[in-house]
């Protein structure tokens, strides 16, 4: 059983249907089923996450506040050339607790989303309390999504051949939903291979991946901007590839600098926006900051009170409780790009672990496109941040009560 603990009185215990789970695993493919190993033993919670519907519509309103926002004029100074393709699988992760939901960040590579999709197929069967957070056919959207986004750019010429690109992709701990996506894509007739960066060749009429032409890369890297890559930005912005997520829509959404942006009212008025979306996004989005040496006392002194984010950050690496660091670190933090966020503490939620419970922290997912949340998945875990090593943790079903 999960819920928040506030509404211990109100959810009747629950649990989804291991039984069910395993046999989906095991019925997806080979190469599936031997992907998931004895490092992804805490993968899926055994349990769904429930919170409050009002929770769920102040998320809503949330990240349609920002989603309006960032397309206005002035927003940030363009770095490319405009591109049509919105980006795939953007996640908003939010802290929700007594004082509602809290936006602690934006990523623009969510990942997950291909494995929750098969948690909520495995449990179709099963009859839980509230109501589901995904849209209905969510496979079925998560193939459009991409196929929007060649269309965005090339019409309605063929879409022949994608590529799932991350570095050394069989180490990745999300590699099992690499292979969710290849199957998807390939049971819809689209050619998909998964690869490292170093194996794409990019020639004058395109890119490559062992003679066969890229139509799309659906873009798993962590160096959001390319620079590490430059062959491949290059034939991103030469429009010889459809690149999902990219570069551009990285700046403009996921760059931590953008929070501090999103909590400026004065810099919000300068934009035009109204007084009722400001208002919106200081309720849904902590305080956030720039962190800069000159003002090292105040930060020393006020350090409890915020989280320190690398502006680039990704996957919680780098990231610190100010009530957690030493000396070392902090002035580590003052030397480097950093944004300091006003803590917005997680939910709590009370989870039986081989007959004991225990009190598991979560995080929610809202996985977007276009501006309009597909799936909404929880992560629960015990520590600092999230993580998929916490006995009765993993990836959480979330239901609306």
């Amino acid at each position: 059983m999960s819920h928040d603990k506030r509404m211990s009185d109100e959810i009747p215990v629950a649990s989804i249907d291991l039984t069910a789970l395993v046999s989906a695993i095991r019925h997806q493919s080979e190469a599936f089923y031997h992907g998931i190993t004895g490092r992804h033993a805490h993968l899926f919670a055994a349990v769904p996450l429930y919170i409050q519907r009002e929770q769920f519509v102040q998320m809503e309103t949330v990240i349609a506040a920002v989603e309006e926002v960032v397309k206005l004029p002035g927003w940030i100074a363009e770095t490319f050339s405009s591109r049509s393709a919105r980006g795939v699988f953007f996640g908003y992760d939010f802290h929700l607790n007594e004082s509602g939901a809290h936006l602690i960040e934006i990523n623009t590579n969510a990942g997950g989303a291909f494995l929750n999709a098969l948690l909520l197929a495995s449990q179709s069967n099963i009859s839980l309390p509230g109501k589901s957070t995904a849209i209905n056919n969510l496979e079925q959207s998560l193939l459009d999504m991409f196929r929007e986004e060649w269309r965005l750019e090339h019409g309605d010429a063929p879409l022949g051949c994608i590529a799932i690109v991350d570095e050394k992709p069989p180490e990745q701990y999300l590699y099992p939903e690499f292979i969710l996506a290849q199957q998807m894509f390939e049971h819809a007739g689209i050619n998909a291979l998964i690869a490292d960066p170093a194996e794409l060749d990019v020639r004058a009429d395109g890119v490559y991946l062992r003679n066969q032409k890229i139509d799309l890369i659906y873009n798993r890297l962590t160096d959001f901007s390319l620079l590490n890559y430059p062959a491949l930005l290059e034939s991103y912005r030469n429009n010889q590839v459809v690149l999902t997520p990219n570069p551009q829509t990285y700046t403009r959404y996921a760059d931590k600098r953008n929070l501090a942006r999103l909590t400026d009212a004065v810099f919000l008025r300068g934009l035009n926006v109204v007084a009722s979306r400001i208002a919106e996004l200081e309720k849904g989005i902590p305080p956030t900051r720039l962190v800069n040496a000159e003002d090292s006392g105040f930060w020393w002194s006020e350090r409890k009170q915020w989280f320190f984010k690398p502006v680039t950050g990704y996957g919680a690496k780098g990231a610190y409780r100010g009530d957690k660091i030493t000396k070392r670190v902090f002035d580590e933090i003052l030397s480097g790009d950093y944004v300091a966020q006003r803590l917005a503490m997680p939910g709590e939620c009370a989870v039986n672990v081989n007959g004991v419970t225990e009190v598991l922290k979560y995080d929610v997912r809202c996985y977007v496109y276009d501006g309009k949340i597909q799936l909404v998945a929880a992560r629960l875990y015990q520590g600092q941040t999230t993580n998929f090593r916490t006995p009765g943790g993993g990836f959480a079903m979330v239901r609306v009560v």
